[in-house]
């Protein structure tokens, strides 16, 4: 069965309220000066008609004895106002703005899917099976595992990626190709081993990544693009694993599929 799989996700907005409150302190000096006044005698006073009195000059006032002011308490800044520098202070720098974030990293671009390329033949160790789906990927693991002894056995290198052609498929399992590129043949091969050549020939190109059991997503795709083009595949595909599929996490493989076309 295909299975799709759909991820709802949920943003919540919050939103915060700022107040500010200012406090402003306001001092008032108000100095106090005692000011003293002389006046002269006055004339006395003579027989009616009385005559004006005399104007006597007022004694300058004598001058207060200087004091020295306190010095005004300065007003508390409001929040956020600089305070003024004190003497001999350097003027303040400008405040450094703060570090950007560093650039993200580019996002992967998406893979080719449904490329069209052309296969080209390799000479290949090839052991053949069947299996069921529940136990598919071990099964093939199995495999992988056989032919790489054999080749590490005779200290030959592979000279390519291993790879699955599928043969023939049903509900309840497929018969399948294991096989890995060489440069050289090896010897001793077991009765279900032989000597071939990989595919060839057009088809289309489509990648998976992550576990083989979520594979029939891909292959879900694979069929919706198939008939969204009115392409007619052939009954075989090829699954080219990028990654070892024997050093790599299960979640991790990379898997190029390659359908045939008629």
């Amino acid at each position: 069965m295909l299975r799709n799989a759909i991820a709802e996700k949920t943003v919540e907005t919050v939103r915060m309220n700022r107040c500010r409150f200012f406090r402003h302190a306001m001092v008032a000096l108000v100095p106090a000066a005692a000011i003293s006044l002389g006046l002269g005698n006055v004339l006395a006073q003579t027989p009616p008609p009385p005559a004006p009195p005399a104007v006597s000059t007022p004694t300058p006032p004598a001058p207060a004895p200087s004091a020295t002011p306190a010095p005004a308490q300065p007003a508390t800044p409001a929040p956020g106002a600089s305070s003024p520098a004190a003497p001999g202070t350097p003027p303040a720098t400008a405040e450094t703005p703060a570090t950007p974030p560093p650039a993200a990293a580019p996002v992967q671009t998406a893979d080719p899917f449904g490329e069209q390329i052309t296969l080209t033949p390799k000479t290949v160790v090839v052991m053949s099976g069947n299996a069921n789906w529940d136990a598919a990927f071990e099964t093939l693991i199995d495999s992988f595992k056989a032919l790489s002894a054999l080749l590490d056995k005779q200290g030959i290198k592979p000279a390519g990626n291993s790879m699955i052609v599928y043969t023939a498929t049903d509900d309840t399992g497929f018969t399948y190709l294991a096989e890995i590129p060489v440069e050289q043949e090896p010897k001793n091969l077991a009765k279900d081993m032989s000597m071939g050549k990989s595919p060839e020939g057009k088809a289309l190109k489509f990648v998976h990544r992550g576990s083989y059991d979520n594979m029939d997503n891909t292959y879900e795709a694979i069929t919706n693009h198939l008939d969204d083009k009115k392409l007619e595949a052939k009954d075989t595909f090829i699954e080219e694993y990028i990654t070892d599929p024997l050093k790599t996490a299960e979640d991790k493989l990379v898997i190029n599929v390659y359908v045939p076309l008629k």
